[in-house]
């Protein structure tokens, strides 16, 4: 195992401000039915919105850690559009729409190639160790203003 390759998960990437994260469906996204059980696509959503801050050079782990501060979701809305199903190759395009001195405001859909399955809104409030709200580090209010500008981290 020593000369195994070092393999990664998928991060998604970031096009014209819009990070792209690839998900596939698995078995265990199902239920009786055949389609993506309603909370899954939650879960499909979290995890894109996680790496997208993690590209962003948000580190949320670090901040909490040092008792900086912690994101909730404080609002969120999921429209259905059609489902998914097994072995599906979908994407979770993540945009910031509104950045606060407390809070931002992300819009997360899933597509499956040019069909839009879901239309969903999440607002993230940061806040202190104690629970209360609290100003945003500078830079990543910085990057996110830059994000929902359609930029580019890297650039």
């Amino acid at each position: 195992m020593a000369d195994a390759p070092l393999l990664l998960p998928a991060s998604g990437q970031f096009m014209g401000g819009a990070h792209h994260f690839p998900v596939r469906v698995y078995f265990e996204d199902t239920d009786l039915s055949g389609v993506v059980y309603h909370a899954n696509y939650l879960r499909f959503m979290e995890r894109a919105r996680s790496d997208m801050l993690r590209i962003a050079g948000v580190d949320q782990r670090g901040t909490h850690a040092s008792g900086g501060g912690y994101y909730a979701i404080a609002d969120l809305s999921l429209r259905y559009l059609k489902p998914a199903t097994l072995d599906e190759d979908l994407v979770v395009i993540s945009r910031m729409r509104t950045i606060k001195a407390a809070s931002c405001v992300i819009e997360q859909n899933i597509w499956r190639g040019p069909d839009q399955l879901t239309a969903g809104e999440v607002v993230a409030a940061f806040l202190s160790a104690s629970g209360r709200p609290q100003r945003q580090p500078a830079p990543w209010i910085t990057a996110y203003t830059r994000l929902a500008s359609g930029e580019d981290p890297s650039s």
